[in-house]
C-alpha cells in the first residue's frame, strides 16, 4: 500500500514538473532525478509486495 502512495506522490510530481506546474507539484519537482529513482525503487517494492502477498495465499 505504501509503494502505491510512493507512486502516485513522485508520479504526480515528475508528470506535473514536465507539464510546467512545479508550484501545484507536490514537492515543487525539485529533482527530476530523484522523481525518477523513487518511482523505479517504489515501483520494485510494489512488485515485490506483490509476490510476496500472492506466495503467502
Amino acid at each position: 500500500m505504501a509503494s502505491i502512495l510512493l507512486l502516485v506522490l513522485f508520479g504526480a510530481d515528475l508528470i506535473m514538473g514536465f507539464a510546467g506546474m512545479q508550484d501545484a507539484a507536490p514537492m515543487q519537482s525539485t529533482s527530476m532525478l530523484m522523481d525518477l529513482a523513487f518511482l523505479i525503487f517504489a515501483g520494485a517494492l510494489a512488485y515485490l509486495s506483490f509476490t510476496t502477498y500472492r506466495e503467502q495465499r
